[in-house]
């Protein structure tokens, strides 16, 4: 066997040329688009069956080194804490605290069922963990960033199960959603349900459309070069220092004996930090502003966002598929029960609970989205509905609130408890 070591500079520049393929991929295929394909995804697939290539019919092996990895990844995680504002729940009301619950009760069960699947298949139950809300609600970055406490805990390949289940997840989470949604419309709902227009537009959304229809709102968005460029430093600075102060924390959940993910310190010191100061308040220009804004979170958005693109395009080039060849059968079983669980959930707990109506069914779509897929997955699904239907406001206020906000923060607290009581 040859092995062919790539350090982490060549590791780096393999995952971009990945990236830039799978965005030339993404536009140039349709079905890429409809499914909502990462272009990471799309482009690393492709040096992953590469890899393949080579290990079959060549008897190479090619060696990634993960260290900027583990650093994209860090990053990613820091500004998912830095979104999560618990504002946004008292905000909410009653229809955001039941989509909270849902998704608690989502990521348990996406847990518990594959463990039994597990269980009577023999198999190893860390499968069932990874092929679980790990790379279900999860999706490739939690699968990822998973993948060493996994390994770590003895299951060998563990990054490679993941990100294959976060990959089926994000098609069957996008076939799932406007079929099951179009079933409910037509089973569940009269015509005058709907039929119905909503004559409420909420204020926020009526105002960005407004604001970024006239001249003067448009302008308040125009910046000078350097301007722009002190607000990306400013963004990038504080993911930095985040992300330093995120290590003393693992280092404290070390002490306790409590398994975490490396990223998982970075992630609740951002959403205390993000929260203390939205209560408390500054003076600017005569006005009362909360501390929250000096955040730029636009722009720690952004950068984490390229941080996940980078993050996604290194580890699905070292993508290692070989190593599926003993599993396919329990992973199958496991993954198509995780997509039938999904939809007798949604069809008959989710959709009453949530109340019914047109509204319900619309996020029932959303939520086989992201409970498969990712919070992309969900908003497409939505859109497809609606735009058969009609426009709904709440659900597309909502799950974009869920799943940016408190998925990735849940489904870690959760699996942890998982991993630590097996």
């Amino acid at each position: 066997m040859i092995n062919i070591e790539l350090n982490m500079i060549q590791t780096a520049g393999i995952g971009a040329l990945a990236l830039i393929i799978g965005m030339i991929l993404t536009r140039r295929i349709k079905l890429l688009q409809k499914f909502c394909i990462p272009s990471p995804v799309s482009g690393g697939i492709i040096f992953s069956l590469l890899s393949l290539a080579l290990y079959v019919w060549f008897d190479t092996e090619l060696s990634f080194d993960d260290t900027l990895q583990d650093v994209f990844m860090l990053a990613f995680f820091t500004s998912v804490g830095f979104q999560s504002d618990l504002r946004i729940i008292k905000q909410g009301g009653k229809l955001l605290i039941i989509m909270l619950c849902l998704l608690i009760a989502i990521i348990t069960m996406q847990n518990l069922m594959p463990m039994g699947v597990t269980r009577l298949m023999g198999t190893d139950p860390l499968i069932g963990i990874t092929a679980g809300s790990v790379s279900m609600v999860g999706g490739h970055g939690t699968a990822g960033g998973f993948a060493q406490v996994l390994e770590s805990m003895g299951l060998h390949g563990a990054g490679t199960i993941g990100m294959a289940a976060a990959t089926f997840g994000l098609i069957a989470g996008s076939m799932l959603g406007g079929p099951l949604a179009e079933k409910i419309i037509r089973a569940k709902l009269t015509q005058e349900q709907v039929q119905h227009q909503e004559e409420d537009i909420d204020p926020a959304m009526a105002g960005i459309e407004s604001d970024e229809a006239s001249p003067t709102g448009r302008a308040k968005r125009v910046s000078t070069n350097e301007q722009e460029f002190q607000q990306y430093a400013k963004a990038a600075y504080c993911i930095i220092l985040i992300m330093g102060g995120g290590t003393l924390l693992n280092w404290l959940f070390a002490k306790s004996d409590i398994m975490f993910p490396t990223y998982f310190g970075a992630l609740i010191l951002a959403a205390i930090v993000r929260n203390i100061l939205g209560f408390i308040s500054y003076s600017e220009d005569g006005k009362t502003e909360k501390a929250d804004k000096l955040l730029n979170m636009e722009r720690i958005i952004s950068i984490g966002n390229i941080c996940l693109s980078m993050f996604l395009g290194m580890a699905m080039i070292s993508l290692k598929l070989w190593e599926l060849q003993n599993l396919a059968l329990p992973l199958v079983v496991i993954l198509v029960s995780q997509v039938l669980l999904m939809a007798i959930f949604t069809y008959f707990i989710a959709f009453p609970l949530l109340g019914r109506d047109y509204d319900a069914a619309i996020l029932c779509a959303g939520i086989c989205g992201f409970g498969l897929g990712a919070t992309p997955n969900a908003m497409a699904n939505m859109s497809a509905v609606c735009y058969k239907y009609h426009y709904s406001v709440k659900p597309f206020l909502i799950v974009p609130i869920i799943g940016a906000m408190f998925a990735d923060i849940i489904n870690t607290g959760l699996i942890s408890l998982f991993l630590n009581f097996m």
